[in-house]
């Protein structure tokens, strides 16, 4: 009879002990990781490369704007402005 009360008394401390630490575990989902921080960088690179060529939009549209109807100051405004596109792809190689 000792032997039964305590094989009884020991199963149920092991299931108490197991029930205890189930209990300390978490089953909710683990929360959503924020996107990857190299997709925002190339985003901000691109944003960055469509605002230069804005820029050079617009400094080829006042330039053209100034020079008139004189189509040798347009001309020179084109030379100026292609002339840096070349030069921006030789430097990446």
């Amino acid at each position: 009879m000792k032997k039964t009360t305590a094989l009884v008394a020991s199963i149920a401390f092991a299931l108490g002990m197991v029930g205890a630490a189930s209990a300390q575990t978490s089953t909710a989902p683990a929360p959503a990781t924020p996107a990857p921080p190299a997709a925002k960088d190339d985003m901000k690179k691109s944003d960055k490369m469509d605002k230069k060529a804005d820029k050079k939009a617009d400094k080829l549209a006042d330039c053209m704007t100034k020079a008139g109807m004189d189509e040798a100051k347009k001309a020179d405004c084109e030379k100026k402005f292609a002339a840096k596109k070349p030069a921006a792809k030789a430097e990446k190689k």
